[in-house]
């Protein structure tokens, strides 16, 4: 058992290090590129990864198992039949246990109480490649399906929040983690931005996603995890002034976001070095980090990319010409939104002050668009109306002078009073509506004594 355990070990790990070369649409120039970088990585000759893949293509999962030198397999313990329906237990539900498909058999007859051992089950389920590992390994792995790589540069941003080194920059020395957020372009490898923060909240995440921009130009999609300092209104916001699309990946789906976690492990060598520079303040930190940044990585041969290039040469020799946007449109991209409720007095509450809107809008919501380092003006957008800016309201000793009424609120002169014209129609209809269908008065004037 401990050997068939091993065997099989053995030819998962092969068809990991062949997952690269199962990709559809691979042509000759780019195996080779494949066969190449597998070869360096695992240290394996070309001979033997190419005798890895004519096994499994002409014997299956079978094939990457090392060839048995032991005692034969004893007679097959499970009729055919029965093993089928086994395994079709199995790929109905992945996740049943050899244990559950067993007495599923015997109650359906196919097999006798104690006929089928579990041990002998598994064994075969494994042969077949239909153990519980090799169905996790395709259902969640996935890995030469998923691989992809953009076309050209600024196409997809990947982004991400690395936790740092502690920093004595805190209150009175005291030491406080700190922050790395980086904006990785996924067709070059280039890291458009990254800087180190004191802080983690979605204050970090806008800065570097501005500096980002204003030096690169505004990407077409944006790909992040499901982090907090991501999925906030204010990015849905920005993404769509600016004509970006956002894209989160699904939960619990690491790999998705590789490529940014694949630098971020790159980044544990220059946490390494700076240690032993023993930075005192977040400044020193970043400086290290550039300098780091662009000669350990961005100009240095990147696996990823082909013809041997360097994140750096890949972004600036791409044709594709880069989008840069009006200042203005920037600026207001990065601007926050909440939305308020005007009171009766026409005005609205918003960080603990007091802001007037005007009794236009009194009953309404309308939207608080500013910038959160300044709040002392704020801008008001609602629908049918042009954005206004108003100031904080300053109340003093004295009550100032109401505001005019709108036109459309004036009272109406009138010349006569609608309500009791209306009443008086009414009341007609009323009487008309219960006038008596016999006058008793004009019976008794008719001359009948007896009424």
């Amino acid at each position: 058992m401990k050997e068939q355990k091993q065997s099989e070990e053995m030819a998962i790990q092969r068809l990991q290090i062949l997952s690269p070369l199962l990709a559809e649409g691979l042509d000759h120039a780019q195996a080779r590129l494949i066969r190449k970088k597998i070869c360096e990585q695992t240290g394996i000759s070309e001979r033997t990864l190419r005798r890895y893949l004519s096994r499994y293509q002409t014997e299956g999962f079978m094939g990457l198992k090392p060839k048995s030198k032991g005692r034969q397999q004893s007679k097959e313990a499970i009729p055919a039949n029965v093993l089928e329906q086994a395994i079709l237990l199995r790929r109905e539900v992945p996740g049943r246990s050899v244990s559950q498909i067993i007495n599923i058999l015997e109650w359906e007859g196919l097999a006798e109480p104690g006929q089928i051992k579990r041990s002998t089950l598994q064994e075969k389920l494994a042969q077949r490649g239909y153990s519980s590992r090799h169905m996790r390994m395709y259902a969640d792995s996935g890995v030469a399906a998923r691989r992809f790589q953009k076309k050209y540069r600024n196409q997809l941003w990947h982004s991400d929040i690395k936790y740092g080194p502690y920093l004595p920059i805190g209150k009175d020395g005291a030491k406080k983690q700190v922050y790395l957020v980086t904006f990785v372009d996924d067709a070059t490898r280039f890291v458009l931005h990254g800087q180190f923060y004191p802080v983690l909240d979605q204050v970090i995440v806008e800065d570097a996603f501005r500096q980002a921009i204003l030096k690169y130009g505004v990407p077409e999609k944006v790909y992040f995890d499901n982090g907090s300092q991501y999925r906030t209104k204010w990015m849905i916001r920005a993404c769509a002034k600016m004509g970006i699309r956002l894209i989160y990946a699904k939960p619990y789906s690491p790999e998705a976001t590789g490529k940014v976690e694949r630098f971020n492990r790159v980044v544990d060598s220059f946490l390494s070095e700076a240690a032993l520079e023993k930075p005192k303040t977040l400044e020193k930190l970043n400086e290290l980090f550039q300098v780091w940044l662009t000669e350990c990585y961005q100009n240095k041969v990147h696996s990823g990319l082909d013809s041997n290039m360097s994140p750096e040469t890949a972004y600036r020799s791409d044709k594709k010409a880069v989008k840069f946007l009006d200042p203005e449109i920037i600026a207001n991209a990065f601007l926050h939104a909440e939305i308020r409720k005007v009171d009766k007095a026409g005005c609205i509450s918003f960080a603990s002050k007091k802001y007037e809107v005007g009794l236009t809008f009194i009953g309404c919501k309308v939207t608080v668009v500013y910038d959160p380092a300044d709040i002392e003006v704020i801008t008001i957008e609602y629908e049918g109306h042009t954005p206004f800016k108003v100031k904080e309201l300053i109340i003093g000793e004295r009550t100032g002078s109401r505001p005019k009424m709108p036109a459309y609120l004036q009272p109406q002169p009138a010349d006569s009073s609608r309500l009791l014209t209306a009443a008086a129609r009414k009341n007609q209809q009323r009487q008309a509506e219960h006038a008596p269908a016999i006058s008793y008065r004009a019976v008794h004037k008719g001359g009948s004594e007896n009424v």
